[in-house]
């Protein structure tokens, strides 16, 4: 894990999340490809640099660094919001029949911060997690 420089900080910055669909519903795997690239340019477009993503049937582990300005909160909320929509806008036909009440996504999610050394671990846990 690198330092990074902003305008106004020097940082290191690296948040794991989880989070899962309504219900908690294994679709994600027939919809992966199109919901990693909505996951990428959603990160792309905010400044969110990607350490790693593993997409399973039922979860997302996203593990990022951000600026300091960005609060763990608000990264999973545009995170969500943007992708929800975007898999809504691009696959309603399926999700309809799996999400009667609309949403997509749970509204909770976990985060934990990690700093170079835990950085590697998580790394390794989410490496280790996509074979199973």
């Amino acid at each position: 894990m690198d330092v990074r420089h902003g305008n106004h900080a020097v940082y290191t910055i690296n948040y794991h999340f989880v989070w899962c669909p309504k219900y908690r519903h294994a679709v994600l795997d027939l919809i992966e490809a199109p919901l990693e690239r909505s996951i990428r340019g959603v990160s792309e477009r905010y400044g969110y640099e990607i350490l790693s993503l593993h997409i399973a049937p039922d979860h997302v582990h996203l593990f990022l660094s951000a600026h300091p300005k960005h609060a763990p909160s608000e990264i999973v909320r545009t995170i969500k919001s943007v992708t929800a929509r975007e898999m809504w806008e691009q696959h309603e036909p399926l999700l309809e029949q799996m999400f009667w009440g609309g949403g997509f996504w749970e509204r909770s999610f976990y985060v934990g911060t990690a700093g170079e050394m835990s950085g590697r671990t998580v790394e390794r846990y989410i490496n280790r997690t996509e074979h199973v």
